[in-house]
């Protein structure tokens, strides 16, 4: 499973974003063979839609799971359109790499899908 956790720096020990689109970086972590990378986020510059470029970067890094503080609706839509699975943390959480152990340990939410329509 290949996570994206929204960051503020470019490793485990940086502080994660409470915002998803206008994260300045996002960090990929793949938990099959734990192993990261940190990617700056190009979106953080657009002047509107950033949490849907947000999403086409996910995409096309074949994420499955974005973590993050909070999603706007926007961003919300398109990744569950997409069908990648949210999560959100609070400010609690002060390195990325504790999002990831928190992750692991289903202590972050799960965001609804509650813009998929049966």
């Amino acid at each position: 499973m290949i996570l994206m956790i929204s960051s503020n720096g470019e490793t485990l020990g940086s502080q994660p974003s409470l915002r998803f689109g206008r994260a300045p970086y996002f960090i990929q972590y793949d938990l099959e063979q734990n192993t990261w990378e940190a990617h700056p986020n190009e979106a953080v510059h657009e002047r509107g839609g950033a949490g849907v470029a947000s999403t086409q970067f996910l995409i096309d890094h074949k994420a499955n799971a974005a973590l993050s503080g909070s999603f706007g609706p926007n961003a919300f839509h398109a990744l569950s359109s997409a069908g990648i699975k949210m999560w959100s943390f609070d400010g609690s959480y002060e390195t990325v790499q504790s999002v990831i152990d928190g992750f692991k340990e289903n202590r972050l939410v799960e965001v609804a899908n509650q813009g998929r329509h049966q």
